[in-house]
């Protein structure tokens, strides 16, 4: 097995939106934020080489929507997922498996793309996407917090290629998934977001996905104000973080644009940032 992380481009989010109740005395200090108080956002991939099978977990934002969209979101850097694919020599077509933690448009956004006819198509025709079914179910029938980050030009063209499969077990923690990795599922954020938990040259490695989106929500209580269910969240981040620390567990982190591979450590004020490095600097 190899693992490589893909950077797929980045953007801007509203900082008081991203650290919800806590202060931005407090979190500009880890985040600080432009002048439009946004802060600066990873959509950060990661790639599995297993055999044969070549899985891409995420899509970030991909390239479909119009510019009066993209200008809510700062897109900022080079990064493209095609120019992270090529430096390590592979292209769309090479990927067998698309992993989606979830639906929210910056997580799926790349996962389809129009055609040279105009059509939406899946952005990876040779791939099997893997979408937990109740989370589909509430993609499809979105609840208005989370309408506006269900897009359906994401979301519908997956379903009528006949290239979606889905997760359906509802444990807290799947072993031995379909997909090919165990997996964590958690409710806080938005219905079943699931958390790929890799093992990998001795480690454990848990793409965080929107638990925890960059090293400044470590700390519990910073959470954002996007979960659905935010006192769920605590406790899901307050039982995640302690079992990764007991287990040294090592966070790949989707949103942080500083900070890719991230180990904690446990102090008097709970877990914290231990130290930061990358997956190529750590393997």
């Amino acid at each position: 097995m190899r693992i490589y992380s893909i950077e797929t481009g980045n953007f801007k989010l509203d900082g008081g939106a991203m650290f919800g109740v806590v202060p931005k005395t407090i979190w500009q200090k880890t985040n600080p934020s432009d002048s439009k108080n946004r802060i600066s956002m990873a959509a950060r991939s990661l790639l599995i080489e297993d055999g044969k099978r070549l899985t891409l977990i995420d899509t970030g934002l991909g390239n479909k929507q119009d510019d009066k969209f993209f200008r809510h979101y700062g897109l900022w850097g080079s990064f493209s997922l095609d120019s992270s694919l090529k430096s390590i020599g592979f292209e769309r077509e090479d990927i067998t498996d698309v992993f989606l933690t979830h639906l929210h448009f910056d997580h799926c956004g790349g996962a389809v793309m129009y055609n040279s006819s105009g059509l939406l198509v899946p952005s990876f025709k040779n791939a099997v996407y893997w979408v937990h079914k109740d989370h589909w179910h509430c993609a499809n029938n979105p609840n208005i917090r989370e309408k506006a980050s269900f897009i359906k030009e994401n979301i519908a063209p997956l379903k009528s290629s006949g290239q979606l499969d889905f997760i359906e077990k509802v444990e807290p923690v799947l072993t031995n998934a379909s997909c090919g990795f165990d997996i964590i599922l958690v409710d806080g954020h938005t219905e079943k977001q699931m958390l790929p938990v890799i093992k990998y040259k001795g480690q454990t490695i848990v793409f965080a996905g929107d638990l925890i989106p960059t090293s400044g929500h470590i700390p519990v209580p910073y959470i954002m104000s996007y979960d659905t269910r935010p006192l769920i969240t605590l406790k899901e981040k307050s039982f995640f973080l302690n079992k990764a620390h007991e287990n040294n567990w090592s966070l790949f982190l989707e949103h942080d644009p500083y900070n890719e591979l991230v180990f904690l450590k446990k102090t008097d004020k709970g877990i914290r940032l231990d130290y930061s490095t990358t997956i190529k600097e750590n393997f």
